[in-house]
């Protein structure tokens, strides 16, 4: 088995793609001392003092690869014209990451997600507020994201989907971008091809999936009425299925058997928003280099180890990785 030095080691000879949902992440600050009513609706206003923005949901897990030293790190996905876009392709670019495939189209919204943290305690309090679509992504703009997905796959050793749109429609990844990217990964084997989707893991075929869960159980429900990991991984038709469950580790579904991938407990947390984003980016581009299942949900478990000490989504370093691989073999 490959150890982390050489897994950290072989990441800049990787290029990596993420594509699908790829979100701006608005982080405000903001002083419930300040909240005094205005004057023309008598509302209290919340007033924000400070604010951050970093890419979200696929961007999140573009900025773990970058962090972890990636060759390249693309992204594919459909912004709006409108700020949030203009913010989103600026805080991909200050983290190295090339967004030239991405989409714009007036009709689109880009997916915001606005988070509102209270400057006294630091606590996230209030509603989001989030920028969403809800209708059907335009016919044109389906067909040229499914024609740059097959144009840009070959040039990648790994493809991650993020799949995060939780209304029925709006989303980036439709019906037919999951039947290209079954395509694709029929098409080029030796590629790494791993969805993160939360509501429609059920709909992919032949590629890694990695649900939480959570998520794996409703999807069982769904088709089977009944909770049944091996089932649900037949139904897919995939060599390889990954169930994250928190703290605990992960569970690797495969044909012939299940094997249970333990985390070394980390005490107190500071926040494991995006844990998933930055397991994913460990461990697909470590299954690229090693195809070893164990290896690389231990890799993916190190790098959400280092994630979840840090507040918002933070990244891990390979020094940070390192560090932590050092710790947990004491």
């Amino acid at each position: 088995m490959m150890t982390v030095e050489q897994i950290l080691a072989a990441f800049p000879a990787r290029h990596a793609l993420v594509a699908g949902d790829i979100c701006l992440d608005l982080w405000c600050t903001y002083d419930p001392q300040e909240a005094e009513p205005s004057r023309e609706t008598g509302i209290p206003r919340i007033a924000v003092t400070a604010s951050e923005l970093t890419p979200g949901a696929g961007g999140t897990v573009a900025g773990n690869l970058a962090a972890l030293g990636a060759g390249t790190v693309s992204v594919l996905g459909v912004l709006g014209d409108d700020g949030h876009g203009f913010e989103l392709r600026r805080a991909l670019t200050s983290r190295g990451i090339r967004h030239d495939l991405c989409l714009t189209h007036p009709d689109v919204r880009t997916f915001t997600y606005t988070k509102l943290l209270n400057t006294r305690t630091g606590v996230e309090d209030q509603p989001r507020v989030d920028f969403i679509n809800t209708k059907p992504m335009p016919a044109a703009v389906e067909q040229e994201f499914v024609g740059r997905l097959h144009d840009a796959a070959p040039q990648f050793d790994a493809v991650l989907v993020s799949d995060q749109a939780e209304t029925d429609a709006g989303g980036v990844i439709t019906p037919a971008v999951r039947q290209s990217l079954s395509a694709l990964a029929r098409q080029y084997p030796e590629k790494v091809f791993w969805i993160d989707s939360r509501l429609r893991i059920e709909h992919y075929r032949h590629v890694i999936v990695k649900p939480n869960e959570g998520e794996a159980r409703a999807a069982c429900l769904r088709v089977f009425q009944e909770y049944s990991l091996a089932r649900l991984r037949q139904h897919l038709d995939t060599p390889l299925m990954l169930v994250t469950h928190g703290a605990r580790g992960v569970l690797l579904v495969q044909p012939q058997e299940q094997v249970w991938v333990p985390t070394v407990p980390v005490e107190h947390p500071v926040d494991i928003c995006g844990a998933g984003d930055s397991f994913s980016a460990g461990a697909a581009v470590a299954y690229a280099i090693t195809r070893d299942p164990v290896a690389s949900a231990r890799f993916g478990n190190l790098v959400a180890s280092v994630t979840i000490m840090k507040q918002g989504t933070g990244t891990a370093s390979p020094a940070e990785v390192l560090a932590a691989a050092a710790r947990q073999s004491l």
